[in-house]
């Protein structure tokens, strides 16, 4: 069958367009899903990254097609996929800015609550890779736990780690609105990491020892050695942004082997594909995880939207996030009209 396919293309460094292009699908492959998108939400990090030509594994080829999270309708499956049928709406991982997805069975789940919006449910792609350096961590009930970066990942960093019975739970970002979404979100405290009376600060809210558990969600190489230097001994930091420059000059001895703290990758790509196991699930098992939880109540994504745009407008935003618009926390792009 031939569709006309409506894309969002980063065509050179700094320029994004809407495109069209044939979309041709004769025979589906056996775990494969076609889909018709709803919403497709931009990851504000990685796409100004990508967008601006930083990217950590060699040099970007432009054009690209980027997104990691829609939500769509099921309009065929192959012939092994069990877990949704057509009609079903979906959670989509690793999606692009489209209105067809063609994916893999592994990256679609379906949600279950009739009465979750769609417009919310999105939103729980990108809460899986801020709950990954929580749950990577393996926090205790009572263990204290700061997050560094408060955009879309960090926000659900917080939430989680409050669902996780973490007390307290610290925020850490430069800008005075995310630290305050944070706190309404359950964060105990949060800070600017330039307040110099930062380390005191926390040194309080710990009797003295520092947290127990760092997720670092920045990516920026001085953030990662800030939150070793504020990590307890025999704690853990587990690093969920992407660095795009090396981290350099860290001084292991004294931040890390001294203290013994458990440094731990949590990149969202390092999951088992099938099998999960204590700490470390797989991206499906979490997304249908976090989609429960927000059915239920006890995870909130409403705050965190702050325009729903029709695909036509992605120049125009594209080029307020490369201009480092920090109004641009959760831009949702619609899809329903193509």
């Amino acid at each position: 069958m031939d569709y006309k396919r409506k894309i969002i293309q980063f065509v050179e460094r700094g320029k994004a367009e809407l495109r069209e292009a044939d979309f041709k699908v004769d025979t589906l492959g056996r775990d494969t899903v076609l889909l018709k998108t709803i919403y497709t939400l931009i990851s504000p990090g990685t796409e100004f990254d990508c967008l601006n030509g930083n990217n950590n594994r060699g040099p970007i080829v432009y054009p690209i097609a980027l997104g990691y999270s829609a939500v769509a309708t099921v309009l065929d499956v192959g012939s092994e996929v069990t877990h949704v049928k057509k009609g079903d709406r979906c959670l989509c991982y690793h999606s692009c800015h489209s209105n067809y997805q063609l994916l893999p069975a592994h990256k679609v789940v379906k949600i279950e609550s009739d009465e979750l919006p769609s417009e919310e449910a999105l939103f729980c792609v990108i809460g899986c890779m801020g709950f990954q350096g929580v749950r990577r961590c393996r926090p205790e009930f009572g263990e204290s736990l700061m997050v560094m970066g408060l955009g879309l990942l960090g926000q659900f960093a917080v939430q989680t780690a409050r669902l996780s019975g973490c007390y307290p739970v610290i925020a850490l970002d430069f800008e005075e609105k995310r630290r305050q979404l944070a706190l309404a979100a359950g964060a105990d405290a949060a800070f600017s990491p330039d307040d110099p009376q930062l380390k005191e600060k926390v040194s309080a809210l710990t009797d003295g020892r520092g947290v127990d558990c760092t997720v670092e969600v920045t990516g920026n190489p001085q953030a990662i050695i800030q939150g070793l230097e504020l990590t307890a001994y025999y704690g853990r930091c587990s690093l969920v942004g992407c660095s795009r420059t090396p981290t350099e000059k860290i001084d292991f001895y004294n931040l890390v082997h001294l203290k013994g703290i458990s440094v731990i990758g949590a990149n969202n790509t390092a999951r088992p594909l099938h099998d999960k196991r204590p700490g470390l699930w797989t991206m499906s098992e979490d997304m249908r995880l976090l989609l429960r939880y927000m059915a239920a109540g006890r995870l909130d994504s409403k705050r965190l939207l702050t325009m729903i745009a029709q695909p036509e407008e992605a120049p125009g935003i594209y080029d307020r996030l490369l201009a480092r618009d920090r109004e641009l926390l959760g831009v949702v792009f619609d899809w329903t009209k193509y």
